[in-house]
């Protein structure tokens, strides 16, 4: 067997669970994606440039950070108060820890709601708050997928 047929096969299944993984929150879908960009430089002729792979590892990483902060972005827009962040933040870190994948979509709703409450905000503030975190994570989720779509399209045009 052709060993660029291996990494070609490899890098194939990685990119399938790239996109997976950037929509369910349990490892970060989008460097899945771009190691599977990684590895078909093992192939011959190398398709990508180093500067490409250092342009979509900027993008990964940058969108891998984005996707923490985005859910506490969404609170802070739907008029989440200081504590609504800080509830989004914790029950983000909570949420990675405890009860993944679930906790990370759940934890920072539930924080924000707690911090509104606690800040003496009403029920439907609270709610409004944590509507927004979800809406954030919703947005990072669709962000994560749309990169890992553009990765496998650019590893599917470069090894087939």
């Amino acid at each position: 067997m052709d060993i660029d047929i291996l990494w070609k096969v490899s890098g194939l299944a990685l990119v399938i669970v790239g996109i997976i993984f950037s929509v369910l929150p349990v490892i970060p879908g989008q460097v899945v994606a771009w190691s599977a960009l990684l590895l078909l430089q093992l192939t011959k002729p190398v398709p990508f440039s180093a500067g490409f792979l250092a342009l979509w590892a900027f993008i990964t990483a940058a969108v891998t950070l984005l996707d923490y902060f985005i859910p506490i972005w969404g609170t802070k827009k739907l008029g989440g108060s200081k504590q609504g962040i800080w509830g989004a933040t914790l029950g983000l870190i909570s949420g990675i820890f405890f009860f993944p994948p679930l906790g990370m979509i759940i934890g920072p709703f539930l924080g924000a709601f707690a911090g509104e409450m606690i800040a003496g905000k009403d029920t439907r503030t609270a709610l409004k708050s944590g509507l927004g975190s979800f809406i954030g994570f919703v947005a990072g989720s669709l962000m994560k997928l749309a990169i890992s779509v553009i990765m496998a399209y650019h590893f599917i045009t470069a090894a087939f």
